[in-house]
């Protein structure tokens, strides 16, 4: 949680460009609220089997959540650095690209493995959170894609 603070404040190492920032947001959203929705899930299947429990609420309201979170955190972020705000230069676009490419992959997982449990007959509950996770896991994934290629550099072929 501590990295959001220095993400605001400016004090991560090195200075961060608003695409970076905004990157970080959305990991650390996406692990959160899917984090709040293990716990919820798993905390009421304690009383009954998984498969049964009502997970339909807590996961529409997590990612409710995780979307006005992730929106209200980058209208923070462009109110606190208002200078850098809207401000993409070529390398900002292209580390997007290749964010949103890596991250997508588990999109496509998703979908076949969504579909292979929908052929085998398996319970809803099971396909709604294969689908979730795999969201979630392409949200995390490219966002750590980006950091990584603002880190370390970034070379597109």
């Amino acid at each position: 949680m501590s990295a959001l603070f220095y993400i605001f404040l400016g004090m991560a190492g090195a200075e961060m460009s608003f695409e970076e920032k905004s990157a970080w947001i959305m990991g650390v959203v996406a692990t959160g609220s899917y984090g709040v929705y293990l716990a919820i899930v798993l905390g009421m299947a304690g009383t009954m089997p998984v498969a049964e429990v009502p997970y339909v609420a807590p996961l529409l309201w997590t990612i409710g959540a995780s979307i006005a979170a992730s929106i209200a955190l980058n209208i923070l972020l462009g109110i606190i650095s208002p200078k850098e705000a809207g401000k993409k230069d070529q390398r900002d676009r292209e580390i997007y690209r290749f964010g949103e490419y890596i991250g997508q992959s588990f999109v496509v997982i998703g979908g076949v493995a969504a579909l292979l449990l929908a052929m085998a007959e398996v319970d809803h509950f099971w396909i709604a959170n294969v689908i979730y996770l795999t969201f979630v896991l392409s949200a995390i994934l490219g966002s750590v894609a980006k950091i990584v290629a603002y880190r370390r550099g970034f070379q597109p072929w």
